[in-house]
């Protein structure tokens, strides 16, 4: 989940997690190792809620690590980190 930071590179927070949606689910397809994702942007804006929320699964957890290092995850990813303001993940098996 991240909450991104009013006014960053010229956008507002839902512009940051607009963005961050289309751009997360425009990697299934391009890495091999995404069976499912799912980017959620908050619909009741509050100071105590997060942007987006980002729902992938894997296979296992070295197919996880494989999808956090590929080259397109990580421009991505470069992104968020600069306009976010908090982030937290939970990563979990079924």
């Amino acid at each position: 989940m991240w909450r991104f930071k009013e006014g960053a590179e010229g956008k507002s927070r839902i512009e940051h997690a607009q963005w961050t949606k289309e751009h997360l689910e425009a990697l299934v397809g391009v890495v091999p190792e995404i069976r499912s994702l799912e980017v959620g942007v908050n619909i009741k804006p509050d100071d105590a809620a997060y942007d987006a929320v980002l729902i992938s699964t894997f296979d296992d957890l070295e197919a996880m690590q494989r999808y956090q290092k590929h080259p397109a995850h990580l421009e991505v990813a470069a992104y968020c980190k600069r306009v976010r303001d908090v982030r937290s993940s939970v990563d979990y098996e079924i």
